[in-house]
């Protein structure tokens, strides 16, 4: 069963220097049917202004990854960790017992467009980590390429829970099958661009539980980026 959630759907914060669209509740945005979905607990659109950002803040027990569509993001962190991602990079940060952060806009002159994504851990207390890398775009064209895993298969980024992500480009006649377990669930979600899902469109913006499929198909994209997250078959995160 595919279970669409339109981009209009979605929460919207403006705040100026921040635009945001988020598809689960999160800060004032509250839909008490958008809680999340299985481990993963937020899903953030954020376009910042030029030389804008969030000031350093702390997290803790959260895994928190960050996928840049357009522009440069500047990150630093109190484990000492200084960073710039850039389109095609992906930074992940495990915040455990404790970290805090700062995430900024890179350039004075143009904005920056990210997904900032976290995922419920399964296990708390853990000594706070970062890991960032790069998988370009030919790794990602015409099919999808596993981010983010357990056990950091195929040199994908090591994340503490039961989730594998991953990333595709589609245009035109490219597609890709991802094979789901009996047990699993999934949530799509569509970063830019156009694509059909099992034969259903999809635009920018859309994400989709998916329950009970043993396949996923992406097909007919339109300069489409395309995140999936293959998830455990729990209905809202456990935190």
């Amino acid at each position: 069963m595919l279970d669409i959630r339109k981009a209009a759907d979605r929460g919207v914060a403006d705040h100026g220097w921040l635009k945001s669209r988020h598809t689960f509740s999160f800060a004032n945005y509250y839909d008490p049917t958008q809680v999340g979905f299985s481990d993963l607990l937020v899903i953030n659109d954020d376009r910042v202004a030029p030389g804008q950002g969030f000031g350093k803040h702390p997290h803790r027990d959260m895994e928190i990854f960050s996928y840049v569509l357009e522009g440069a993001l500047e990150h630093k962190d109190t484990m000492g960790t200084g960073s710039v991602i850039e389109p095609g990079d992906v930074q992940l940060m495990s915040a455990g017992r404790g970290v805090a952060h700062s995430e900024f806009n890179h350039s004075h002159t143009s904005p920056v467009h990210f997904l900032q994504i976290w995922i419920v851990p399964d296990r708390t207390g853990i000594a706070p980590e970062y890991q960032q890398q790069r998988f370009a775009p030919e790794e990602k064209r015409g099919r999808l390429r596993m981010i983010l895993s357990p056990d950091g298969a195929g040199n994908s980024l090591r994340i503490h829970q039961d989730v594998r992500v991953y990333a595709g480009l589609f245009d035109a006649h490219e597609s890709a099958t991802l094979a789901l377990a009996p047990d699993r669930y999934a949530y799509v979600h569509v970063a830019r661009g156009s694509v059909s899902l099992n034969g259903v469109a999809l635009g920018e913006g859309d994400g989709v539980r998916v329950r009970g499929e043993t396949a996923l198909t992406l097909a007919n994209g339109r300069d489409a980026e395309v995140l999936v997250f293959d998830l455990r078959a729990v209905e809202t995160p456990d935190f």
